[in-house]
């Protein structure tokens, strides 16, 4: 408990560095909204600390993070220090490069934006395949799979199918769990073990970006498990592994509806199609939605703080958000199990021979 206080301690004093970055008038309300917004979306560096230092001064600790853009056809490389730390733009062969909130764009050497009457961005934007925080986490996130399993695996080399010990102990009910509660109730047994592997590396790749994104501190912090292009890849996956495996009788089931009267079908095939495209589009939303609700509740509710200004209401809003902070671990592992569990039922109602 003290260490979860102590976490929970570290993410107030983040915000509230983050609220004091700019110097704001004592009357002047705090930006809640874009505060929030700016700590769960992605960025082109990792930060790590803000601190005063004994002259007084502000000193802001990031990890930069490779640049990569595509103009012209050529690849440019940067680091992303360039961008926060220098007021010049970047020069990109004959044109030149600036980031403009998390965005960039082509300038000219003076790096000006052109706005139109509406106040829209007219510059060009040059192809962005830069390595942001929510990339460096994933990478860290298979890092840690792949030390995961690849011990664990070395280990039963070695010592066989011997009582568990140590991490092992950890992992293997974990594993088990996901093969016989998971993979093989959802699945004919005869062929839910051909699926194990892929619905273990969903289920512990889910569960441990929850959990770096839970930790409020370097190298936590991200919200990949919020980006709904993250959950928009994952969902793609289920929805190959559904209908690349799926045997004739579901596609029999999905376009001819058999021992259905005729009028029915013309209601039920459509509807039994968009339901293909539904099923990974809700495993899409359920988890980008829940994660993102998650950190944007503590958030809001560590905020409350600031924009009150009272000491009076710290210990209720600090209450309310350790005890979310608290969910958020229970919903961690919860929506990776979630995910994984829909996941092997959509697979086993494809690749199962239903009778009619």
């Amino acid at each position: 408990m003290k260490k979860i206080i102590l976490i929970f301690f570290l993410l107030l004093g983040s915000f509230s560095t983050q609220a004091s970055g700019e110097p704001q008038s004592p009357d002047e309300p705090v930006d809640a909204f874009g505060l929030i917004m700016d700590h769960i979306s992605d960025a082109h560096q990792w930060h790590v600390v803000d601190y005063t230092n004994s002259r007084g001064h502000e000193v802001h600790i990031n990890v930069p993070l490779p640049v990569i853009l595509w103009h012209n056809n050529s690849l440019w490389f940067f680091s992303s220090g360039h961008f926060y730390h220098e007021q010049e733009p970047q020069q990109l062969g004959n044109d030149y490069v600036i980031l403009h909130e998390e965005q960039f764009y082509i300038t000219g050497h003076e790096g000006e934006l052109e706005m139109d009457a509406e106040g829209n961005i007219q510059n060009a934007s040059p192809l962005d395949f830069s390595i942001t925080k929510n990339v460096a986490s994933m990478i860290l996130s298979m890092a840690l799979l792949l030390l995961m399993f690849l011990s664990a695996g070395k280990a039963y080399a070695r010592h066989g199918i011997a009582p568990a010990r140590g991490f092992r102990a950890v992992l293997e009910p974990l594993i088990l769990f996901v093969r016989d509660d998971i993979a093989r109730s959802q699945i004919a047994k005869d062929k839910a073990d051909k699926f194990v592997p892929f619905l273990l590396t969903m289920f512990f790749f889910i569960w441990i970006n929850n959990m770096i994104g839970i930790i409020p501190f370097f190298p936590g912090g991200s919200n990949l498990s919020g980006n709904i292009s993250f959950t928009a890849t994952l969902a793609v996956f289920s929805f190959l592994v559904i209908n690349v495996f799926a045997v004739k009788d579901y596609w029999k089931h999905i376009f001819l509806a058999p021992g259905m009267p005729f009028p029915i079908k013309i209601l039920l095939v459509p509807l039994e199609f968009i339901g293909i495209f539904t099923k990974p589009f809700a495993l899409m939303i359920r988890l980008f939605a829940n994660i993102t609700a998650g950190h944007i509740i503590i958030l809001s509710l560590i905020s409350i703080i600031f924009i009150i200004k009272s000491i009076y209401i710290a210990p209720v809003s600090i209450l309310l958000s350790l005890v979310m902070f608290l969910l958020e671990l229970l919903v961690a592992v919860l929506q990776a199990y979630i995910f994984t569990l829909l996941t092997a039922l959509f697979i086993g109602m494809s690749t199962t021979k239903s009778e009619h």
